[in-house]
């Protein structure tokens, strides 16, 4: 089963009137969509209590559930401090996804800064190693750390550079957003061939589940030739891309489960749901 969700709410939201998070479940329904990732980019705030409020009326929903982690974890930091600090951040992070009823966090890689990516690379490799066993040593061996493609080209997080951190441990997934991968080639995701490509990658380095399961983000991106990723856009934008329509019809023809978390601005449930949509058009 393919589960398409929205990364926090769209601007609907609030328009269909309604205002307390443990609303969402209702909402995200109302679009048929099955999956839902909770933000925390700016600090992990959920408290036990609420978290579980919140997973139990979207488990009533069929509703599965993922977490954003801080957007400042820096897995490749110079300073041990802040590499340290953003594994207190991913045990954070765990234990509010748990109190959600999920298992899934999706991490950041942090930058290359003044380092060369094989530098940045081998200190991100570093910090995870010790992120899974912080996880394993507080009781959340079952969470499934997801490190990110990025869209930037001075941060870490190429395909190649996500795939190597998810081959540290099996239960790694990696998490593909496929507008930040079109947006560091600078449009170099135009075809189906090209998604082929990235997903045939996923397949040959980290075998058939974490291929056929893999966890992913999707919206158009506004991009520059000398940074990359600009701004994220709606699907009503055709200037930038990538569309979505090859990527689905791969999902389809190769029988794949993963989970699609639409990042669009302000219409993440109304683009997800057009995802959704046009899959059950094919099938």
């Amino acid at each position: 089963m393919v589960r398409f969700g929205t990364a926090g709410v769209g601007d609907s939201f609030a328009e269909q009137g309604y205002k307390k998070t443990a609303e969402v479940g209702e909402y995200l329904t109302g679009f048929g969509l099955s999956h839902f990732e909770y933000q925390c980019g700016q600090g992990v705030r959920l408290s036990e209590a609420s978290g579980k409020a919140i997973g139990a009326e979207l488990a009533a929903r069929g509703i599965t559930v993922s977490l954003h982690a801080p957007y400042f974890i820096s897995l490749s930091s110079v300073e041990e401090a802040k590499r340290t600090g953003s594994v207190r951040y991913i045990l954070e992070s765990a234990r509010a996804v748990k109190a959600l009823g999920g298992t899934r966090i999706v991490i950041h890689s942090g930058s290359c800064a003044k380092m060369s990516r094989e530098a940045a690379l081998a200190l991100a490799l570093d910090t995870m190693k010790l992120a899974k066993a912080a996880l394993d040593e507080n009781g959340f061996s079952d969470v499934i750390c997801c490190p990110e493609t990025m869209g930037k080209f001075n941060q870490l997080g190429t395909l190649e550079e996500v795939l190597t951190i998810c081959e540290l441990d099996e239960s790694f997934i990696p998490c593909i957003d496929f507008g930040h991968l079109n947006a560091r080639t600078v449009g170099g995701i135009k075809t189906k061939s090209d998604f082929a490509k990235i997903l045939d990658s996923i397949k040959n380095r980290l075998g058939e589940y974490r291929y056929k399961h893999f966890h992913s983000h999707f919206s158009k991106i506004m991009y520059t030739e000398k940074g990359g990723e600009k701004k994220h856009l709606t699907f009503a934008d055709f200037e930038y891309g990538p569309a979505f329509e090859p990527l689905i019809e791969l999902i389809a023809e190769r029988d794949l489960s993963p989970y699609i978390v639409c990042e669009s601005d302000g219409t993440q449930a109304e683009d997800a749901a057009t995802m959704k949509n046009y899959l059950e058009k094919i099938t």
